[in-house]
């Protein structure tokens, strides 16, 4: 076994791990950290396949983008835990049957193409020399501003309202913080922020007259 082999079982060993936490973390905060370790894992095996474009826009926008924003959202809606694992074990049966199937059809996907290895070793290798001279990043960029470029623009729209629907969250009224009102942060003034209050530089500090001493009043 080369290294880049071994390298590729102890990230998906970890990246197996991290997945199970994510399920089982009773924290949501630990569950959304674990996600992020998970990605991270994800992109490493993704340069081991030399797909590093891949690798930096998993790190870039979701580990930097998204994973923050489900941070900022968990953290802020302060969830009552007790409420959310009511119904966990009535509910297990049915994930667990899911989780079964879609396990087996992957598995019978991988196992499909370890069994069939690719006719023609000529061909295979010419086309991997082929795909080490073409930048995949330039050729990938190709594709999704040319023939995906319609997904790509509903996906923006759809990310850009998952952050309005986080801030609108945020700003509602709860007991324990203050709430502020942007409207009025917007049409405030500078005198209404900054009040100028003319003092004098040195104030004279008035005598105190002496206090007669215990001997003298015994006197």
């Amino acid at each position: 076994m080369d290294a880049k082999t071994g390298l590729f079982y102890v990230f998906a060993a970890i990246l197996l791990f991290a997945a199970f936490r994510v399920i089982t973390a009773r924290n949501p905060v630990h569950a959304a950290l674990f996600l992020v370790l998970a990605f991270f894992q994800a992109a490493a095996i993704w340069i081991l396949l030399k797909a590093e474009f891949l690798a930096i826009t998993l790190v870039l926008v979701y580990v930097g983008a998204v994973m923050v924003l489900f941070l900022f959202v968990v953290m802020m809606l302060d969830i009552n835990l007790d409420s959310v694992r009511k119904g966990f074990w009535r509910h297990f049966p049915l994930a667990g049957t899911v989780g079964a199937v879609i396990a087996l059809e992957m598995s019978y996907v991988l196992m499909g193409g370890f069994r069939d290895p690719p006719k023609g070793g000529s061909v295979g290798a010419a086309s991997a020399d082929i795909a080490t001279q073409v930048s995949n990043t330039k050729e990938l960029g190709k594709v999704l501003y040319s023939q995906y470029i319609y997904p790509l623009e509903i996906a923006a729209v759809i990310l850009l309202v998952a952050i309005i629907a986080a801030i609108a969250l945020t700003l509602r009224e709860r007991k324990d913080s203050k709430r502020t009102n942007p409207a009025d942060q917007v049409r405030v003034k500078a005198h209404d922020r900054v009040r100028l209050v003319k003092m004098k530089s040195v104030v004279a500090v008035p005598e105190i007259a002496p206090t007669p001493s215990v001997e003298g009043k015994k006197q």
